[in-house]
């Protein structure tokens, strides 16, 4: 199996010279396995999407390195598909025209023409193929933002906060169309997202992050099957070990009645 990513003492600068210096990320350094699903929660402006985007090759560390199963990242590639906060579909295409777009950019359309055709649907979106994204839901659009993303069959996958604009009950409809997919594709997936109950639910390891400049606090494997029921005992454990560590947790006050 391929995909495992190693990130190596990654530290990121922002500014100098003139500009104020800005430590984003300060000896983040672990490893991610192969095929594995793994959460960045912190606070926000932490540093988690610098270092998704130095994942992704959008961003150079300024010391340490990124590698993907042993070879150092230095630029974007096609083993590596992202999918932003927002679906950022272009308006003027249709739905099977925003999926099949990296395909054509990469002229490999007529070869995995019929992988746009199992993608659509893949992510429920058949008979849709020829709507505008304005026409659509913002959770079609999302799930069509992450067709596009797979299309390519990348060996890493890179969520930053796709979910983040839903309505409670599409984001958890969206988060089992996450874990289908990636059974379905074996692929290594890294999320940043904010919702501890997010984490819990997808991950199999849960990297909490520090305020900026970020280090990793702790890397928590969570060690329930799939499907999990947000309800369990041991899920709500993990919840409250995550929020513990992030001081979100909360105190219970003593109050004192009289009569």
């Amino acid at each position: 199996m391929s995909g495992e990513i190693k990130l190596s003492n990654i530290k990121k600068v922002f500014g100098g010279g003139e500009e104020e210096e800005v430590i984003a990320l300060n000896g983040v350094d672990f490893t991610i396995p192969a095929g594995s699903f793994v959460s960045l929660i912190g606070p926000s402006g932490c540093g988690k999407t610098t270092l998704l985007r130095c994942i992704a090759g959008l961003e150079t560390p300024t010391s340490g390195e990124v590698s993907v199963d042993g070879v150092k990242i230095t630029k974007p590639g096609s083993d590596r598909g992202f999918a932003f906060q927002q679906a950022n579909l272009f308006p003027w295409l249709t739905i099977r025209d925003n999926i099949a777009f990296g395909l054509k950019a990469r002229h490999i359309y007529k070869e995995r023409k019929n992988d746009v055709d199992e993608f659509i649907n893949l992510v429920g979106l058949k008979g849709f193929e020829k709507s505008f994204p304005h026409q659509l839901s913002g959770g079609m659009n999302q799930r069509a933002s992450l067709a596009r993303a797979l299309v390519g069959h990348p060996k890493i996958l890179l969520l930053d906060e796709p979910l983040g604009a839903l309505d409670a009950f599409t984001r958890m409809t969206m988060q089992d169309e996450i874990l289908r997919l990636k059974k379905e594709h074996d692929t290594t997936m890294v999320m940043v997202t904010h919702d501890v109950d997010e984490a819990v639910y997808l991950s199999d390891y849960v990297v909490v992050m520090s305020p900026r400049p970020a280090k990793v606090e702790k890397i928590i494997k969570i060690d329930l099957s799939h499907p999990r029921a947000r309800g369990q005992d041991v899920f709500l454990k993990y919840r409250t070990e995550i929020l513990e560590i992030l001081d979100y947790a909360g105190k219970v006050q003593e109050v004192e009645y009289s009569i």
